[in-house]
């Protein structure tokens, strides 16, 4: 038998969403219990430079603000714990989940913040190296280091994309761009960033169909045009993925209402609220328009102070 644990506020993920519920509820007395989930402090672990996060003048790196929070959220007494939550039963009043550890706890409210995770293309050579660590990665700010000098290509049209290849171009002496259709979709400031960076060249229309190497690593990519057929191998050391994320919400897929993607759907434009009363969601697990770290922890808030009055309702 399982220990059975009666919590408040139970929050489901860290990063700037989890953290500022966290902050929020633990000032209302709510005696918060975090579980970190898979990449404690969320995707932000990953990013260097953080500009554009008010408060931060001289801009702060991802880790560091993720310690500033973390050190927040325990200064008002939140009880953050390493682990995740492995399954959840959201049929009751009462919302049983159950961590990794064999813990049972049984929540009045809960708070979802799990985020999302980096998509990858899906080739087995691809996945072979991601394994293997030697080579492909889906974060250029984490392991852009390690091809300091070096040729690297990444594959993806979006903002992050142009913003991993931009980053990339620092280090590296050449970055090759693979766009699968004719055009960005990133934004036009960021879309022109690339195009104006002279040791970043852009490839159109083009589609990778592996990834090459030895068993060192990363040696090259062969590549498709889409449009003319032509196969080109592209020298480089480094492969990096960026084509987008996957909401972190398959253990809530039977009680919580989800999107064709697996986001989270708000039960109430303008609230944080599920359909599951007493359940919430806050950040990335719900947002696929913004994804930034201030919209993260916005409703992150708005969780938490939908959570306190749901409570309060109830007359706890």
């Amino acid at each position: 038998m399982s220990k059975v644990e009666n919590v408040k506020c139970l929050i489901i993920g860290s990063g700037p969403a989890g953290y500022t519920a966290a902050i929020y509820a633990a000032r209302a007395d709510m005696h918060p219990v975090m579980y970190q989930g898979m990449q404690p402090g969320g995707q932000l672990t990953t990013t260097n430079e953080v500009e554009n996060f008010p408060g931060y003048p001289d801009g702060v790196t991802g880790p560091e603000m993720m310690i500033q929070l973390e050190a927040q959220a325990k200064r008002f007494e939140t009880d953050v714990r390493f682990g995740f939550i492995t399954k959840v039963d959201f049929s009751g009043d009462i919302h049983k989940c159950w961590a990794d550890d064999g813990t049972e706890i049984h929540a009045e409210t809960v708070i979802i913040s799990t985020g999302a995770s980096a998509k990858y293309l899906g080739l087995e050579s691809e996945q072979k190296y991601l394994e293997m660590g030697g080579g492909v990665s889906a974060c250029a700010v984490c392991d852009g280091f390690f091809y300091r000098g070096q040729e690297t290509v990444i594959v993806g049209a979006g903002d992050s994309a142009c913003e991993e290849a931009h980053y990339l171009s620092k280090l590296c002496t050449k970055v090759t761009m693979l766009v699968r259709k004719n055009e960005f979709r990133a934004s036009k400031i960021m879309a022109e960033r690339v195009q104006n960076t002279p040791n970043i060249e852009i490839l159109y229309n083009t589609n990778t169909v592996e990834v090459l190497g030895d068993d060192q690593g990363v040696t090259g990519a062969l590549v498709k045009n889409s449009e003319t057929g032509v196969e080109t191998t592209i020298p480089c050391t480094g492969f990096f993925v960026a084509i987008g994320h996957k909401p972190n919400t398959d253990i809530f897929k039977d009680y919580i209402n989800l999107d064709e993607v697996g986001y989270i759907k708000y039960e109430k434009p303008g609230t944080s609220l599920t359909n599951v009363p007493g359940v919430f969601v806050a950040g990335d697990a719900a947002d696929k328009t913004y994804r930034q770290a201030i919209t993260a922890a916005g409703t992150g808030c708005m969780a938490a102070l939908d959570a306190e009055r749901y409570l309060a309702a109830k007359g706890h």
